[in-house]
């Protein structure tokens, strides 16, 4: 027989002996002491009384071990009785004819009790020990299987077998979710009362069986708490229903702890792996595109230069001809600045594309942006309403600049041809705040915030030339200078009146000595 199996059988066999049926320990207890009584009257004529006494104690002694304090109290005395009555003289009375017996049978007496009991207490001792030893080889096998655990359903069957060897006990791990639902895993045998699941999870506190809340529940329902959030719940389910004891609750939390920390373990790694991956295709993407990029540019721009001979070489070009040269020249131009987006997302997002920043008045880059794009905003009116008194930006002039197209342009591509465009900026005591309106038919609800993902376009449909990388881009260029930007549309009660794109920038401090003059002037 394995160790474990003989750790375990021991104290149970005890427990049969003494607890079950604790008569029997009883009637071996008298059935010792009249064994002693017979094998020790041949000796009473060898043996001194005080070596017979000896032999009763030594009886005693064993009762205690196997069967508890109370045989060997029976024991102690029945063992005295016995001795008074078979050897002390006279014989076969309770008569003492020496008085000095009765300190013999005093003696005797309180060393038979105090023998018992110090043998029945470390009985107990030594079960207890036998006990706690056990629970700690069972918790040290099932943490050695959940660290090799790489999915919550071995988790849960990993759990099951240790409840159901310790406890004899039905289980059922309930995981939950992202948004905090619930899930039975595979495995689970216990009959899970949902709402006592719930009301533990969401308060972090035992319930069920053996607690003061919701104790007709069938099943012990303890939440798992991991050190970050909590994973779950475990729903054990007793075959018997005597309540648990102290150090069975210790060890249903401790199960419960290792259970959550494996929860937890498993989930960031698979968050980890994720990461993994997606950084890894960002970088071959990035890649791909900053080479396919590098590869169309020349193509591209030898058939501007094509377009643009075919117009100044003689003769002239028949009405036809020309509008078929105009048409591929800005089919040219419309795919180079395609392919520059490309380039651009790649660089920034690579870390390649470094800033340099200067102080700079954040008016001057609105007139360099509203002149960059006054040919995709012909025909419309544009409203520039700048504050007074706004201070100076900490700004790479090009690449803010770049933003303002893209937002001005995005604005003269998603709405009515005429229709008007407000640009405005304002300052509080920490920010610069900037904000591009129009009065389209406004963003696709929900999405307002997916607008500024990389190849992401109002509709997929949409006739409106480009690639969605605008924005992307736009917001990668306004993080890099510590800044903020959202979009939203703007309700009025008729409905949406249109978009708005909002750009925070730190304010800061500019340097007071003359260098700042000379580079605004220069700028």
């Amino acid at each position: 027989m394995p160790a474990a199996a003989r750790q375990r059988d021991t104290p149970q066999a005890s427990r049969v002996l003494a607890g079950e049926f604790p008569w029997r320990g009883y009637a071996a207890a008298m059935a010792a002491c009249a064994l002693t009584a017979l094998l020790a009257t041949p000796l009473l004529g060898v043996l001194e009384l005080t070596n017979i006494v000896m032999i009763f104690l030594l009886a005693v002694v064993g009762v205690g071990w196997i069967y508890g304090r109370g045989p060997a109290v029976l024991a102690a005395f029945l063992g005295v009785a016995l001795f008074d009555f078979f050897f002390a003289p006279p014989r076969f009375s309770f008569a003492v004819s020496d008085v000095q017996y009765l300190v013999t049978f005093a003696v005797m007496l309180v060393v038979a009790l105090a023998i018992g009991q110090l043998t029945a207490g470390l009985k107990v001792q030594a079960e207890a020990a036998t006990q706690r030893e056990h629970r700690m080889r069972g918790l040290y096998d099932m943490s050695r299987d959940l660290s090799a655990a790489l999915m919550p359903q071995q988790v849960a069957q990993i759990g099951a077998r240790f409840l159901a060897s310790e406890f004899r006990a039905k289980s059922t791990l309930l995981a939950a979710d992202d948004n905090d639902r619930l899930l039975a895993l595979q495995g689970g045998t216990a009959a899970v009362d949902e709402a006592v699941a719930q009301w533990a999870f969401d308060r972090g506190e035992p319930a069920g069986f053996g607690t003061d809340t919701l104790a007709a529940s069938a099943c012990l329902v303890l939440p798992l708490k991991a050190p970050m959030r909590l994973r779950g719940v475990l729903a054990v389910q007793p075959l018997d229903r005597r309540t648990l004891g102290p150090d069975q609750r210790r060890l249903l939390d401790t199960c419960a702890s290792l259970l959550a920390i494996s929860l937890e373990r498993i989930h960031y790694v698979e968050v980890a792996q994720k990461s993994t991956v997606q950084i890894e295709s960002e970088r071959l993407r990035n890649s791909l595109l900053s080479a396919i990029s590098h590869d169309l540019r020349t193509p591209l721009a030898a058939l501007v230069g094509l377009a643009d001979t075919l117009v100044m070489t003689p003769p002239a070009l028949a009405p036809v001809q020309s509008e078929v040269v105009t048409s591929i020249r800005a089919s040219a131009l419309r795919m180079n600045a395609m392919v520059n987006n490309l380039l651009d997302m790649a660089r920034l997002e690579a870390g390649a594309l470094p800033l340099r920043r200067e102080w700079q008045p954040l008016e001057e880059v609105v007139g360099s942006a509203l002149a960059a794009c006054a040919p995709a905003l012909r025909g419309r009116p544009v409203r520039v309403q700048l504050a007074d008194g706004l201070p100076l930006l900490h700004l790479d002039a090009a690449l803010f600049e770049r933003v303002l197209v893209n937002l001005l342009e995005n604005a003269a591509k998603y709405t009515p041809a005429g229709s008007a465009i407000v640009l405005s900026a304002s300052a509080s005591s920490s920010a610069v705040t900037v904000h591009v309106d129009d009065f389209g038919p406004g963003l696709p609800a929900g999405r307002e915030a997916a607008v500024f993902d990389k190849f992401e376009r109002g509709s997929k449909e949409s006739a409106t030339s480009g690639v969605g990388l605008g924005l992307a881009i736009a917001r990668a260029i306004v993080l890099a200078h510590q800044g903020a930007i959202r979009a939203e549309n703007r309700q009025q009660a008729n409905g949406v009146e249109g978009a708005r794109f909002t750009i925070t920038l730190p304010r800061g401090e500019p340097p007071l000595d003359d260098g700042s003059s000379s580079v605004l002037a220069l700028g």
